[in-house]
């Protein structure tokens, strides 16, 4: 049942979001593949640039790990126009470097210098023989943040806004709801908006790997990340390095079946937390089972008719509880923070531990920028779930019309209902919020495919919540045979921090080119996290 719709996007999904974010030596340009670009510009200025290293800022990084930009064209088709800066990170290289691996978080509208930063001690063993890099994608994080005006000023048309009740049987009042919030988060967001999205970030990423002086591109992304890798297999196929795809993502499947997808499998996740937390007498929706679902289904209801004041002037509802809990239930580790996290919640009123699961930034929203890099502190609250809405609806081509929306609305709210009682309204705002935005590309789904690269390894959590296990078997087939399969019969989104083994392979395949066999399996660790 959906009942109230506003301009703050919902989150899908990001890989360790509440735990953890040029020189042309004699070469031309790389060759684009796709005919999504037309003729190829002349970039030259963005390939000779050098990244210039220093301490980082932020008082809170640690002090080996130093922060850098690169400089990109906002519109890849107007090169010599507006240009954006991007935030990097590394670490060092222990040794001798024989490079730069990137990482990418996920999300999308994962900030990749915050994570590094808070959880840089996961990919230490890569150091030894690569500088660790990661960035903040256009309109993420320090680069360039879009938002859609979440915690603003009380004048601001975010906070003028009235909610849109679904429930009420109106589509009219829906689709009037939806043209308006896309409207606020154009506002909110300024230029980088309309030059948001895979195509692009692939294209940065690519300016990137020449700043850092790698020939090719060696990479590891997670979840999102994957759909970042992949559009840069298809793009820049003879730049490819060692490639790690883990938490696969879809490439083919419209945003209203992956909605499905992510209401199941975090349903399933919720009730393997809640057989947990009712063990414990202190778990916040009592010790029983069998009534704890319906209880989560009560707590995020009653906050949905009645909202928490935050400490940010903004109120707190049952769908903010509900994007919360998404993204504490793609670890288990995260489980005992959940549950202390929800306690506060149920018995004080007090929002602050349940918030720092889904909040990107700690500061209020400011308009777009002229291009540089924004202050960390500056970074808008609401600009992981900005960003990850203008993301997701970039990449879609489908955008169903007021008509279908009108027709379907009924039909769809009962079929997302039935998917997750929990999770379906969430879902199925997603997928509405890409309504009244402008067409995505179709180059993701038509395009990525059949890729001439070296190999790649995609890894598939069997219990993973957010991306299922299928979507790495689909991918692979889709990418052709440069793609070696991963089993990891585990639980959790993504492999790398929860597995042993597949840490080890990972590492095996970045650090020395030893690939394992397509098909074989990481079986799950005897003692799992969270326990």
């Amino acid at each position: 049942m959906l009942a109230r719709l506003s301009s703050r996007p919902v989150f899908r999904r990001c890989a360790f979001t509440g735990v953890l974010t040029l020189a042309l030596l004699g070469a031309g340009l790389p060759t684009l593949a796709t005919a999504d670009v037309g003729p190829r510009p002349d970039l030259s200025r963005f390939y000779r640039q050098k990244v210039k290293w220093a301490a980082c800022k932020n008082a809170d990084a640690p002090k080996d790990l130093q922060c850098g930009k690169v400089t990109v064209p906002l519109d890849y088709a107007k090169p010599r126009g507006a240009t954006l800066d991007l935030a990097l990170a590394r670490y060092r290289a222990t040794g001798k470097s024989r490079g730069s691996v990137l990482l990418n978080f996920g999300g999308p509208g994962g900030a990749g210098v915050s994570e590094l930063a808070s959880d840089g001690k996961e990919f230490m063993d890569l150091t030894n023989g690569y500088d660790v890099v990661t960035f903040d994608p256009r309109g993420v994080g320090q680069s360039s943040p879009v938002s859609c005006g979440a915690g603003a000023d009380q004048g601001s048309a975010a906070a003028d806004e009235e909610p849109a009740d679904i429930d009420s049987g109106d589509p009219k009042v829906v689709l009037k709801q939806l043209r308006k919030a896309a409207a606020v988060c154009a506002k909110y967001s300024g230029p980088v908006l309309p030059h948001i999205g895979t195509v692009n970030a692939s294209r940065d990423l690519d300016v990137m790997r020449q700043a850092l002086g790698d020939k090719k591109l060696n990479y590891l992304g997670f979840s999102y990340g994957t759909r970042l890798g992949a559009v840069y297999a298809a793009q820049f196929p003879k730049k490819v390095g060692r490639l790690v795809l883990d938490g696969v993502d879809t490439l083919t499947e419209p945003l209203s079946e992956q909605g499905r997808a992510g209401a199941e499998g975090q349903q399933t996740a919720l009730e393997d937390f809640l057989n947990w937390c009712v063990q414990d007498i202190a778990c916040p929706f009592g010790t029983d089972a069998r009534s704890a679902p319906d209880r989560v289904v009560g707590l995020v209801d009653s906050l949905d008719q009645d909202p928490v004041q935050t400490d940010f002037g903004d109120t707190f509802s049952g769908q903010d509880l509900v994007g919360a809990i998404s993204q504490a239930l793609y670890s288990k580790q995260l489980w005992p923070s959940l549950e202390r996290a929800i306690a506060s919640l149920v018995e004080d009123g007090d929002t602050r531990a349940v918030m720092a699961f889904s909040s990107g930034g700690a500061a209020l929203p400011r308009l777009g920028g002229g291009g540089g890099l924004v202050d960390a502190q500056n970074v808008p609250l609401d600009n992981l779930p900005a960003a990850l809405m203008a993301i997701n609806c970039a990449d879609d081509p489908d955008r169903p019309t007021a008509e279908r929306i009108t027709k379907d609305l009924a039909g769809l709210r009962a079929e997302y209902q039935a998917a997750s009682p929990v999770f379906g309204r969430y879902r199925l705002t997603e997928v509405l919020m890409c309504y009244g935005r402008p067409k995505g590309t179709d180059y993701i789904r038509d395009d990525v495919k059949n890729v001439d690269t070296s190999k790649m390894l995609l890894i598939g959590t069997r219990g993973d919540p957010a991306t299922p296990y299928r979507w790495t078997v689909e991918t692979a087939h889709r990418l052709g045979s440069s793609a070696v399969v991963l089993d990891n019969k585990g639980e959790g989104h993504t492999g790398y921090a929860s597995s042993k083994c597949v840490h080890t392979k990972v590492n095996e395949f970045l650090l020395y080119g030893s690939l394992p066999p397509s098909g074989s399996s990481c079986q799950p660790d005897t003692s799992p996290s969270g326990e």
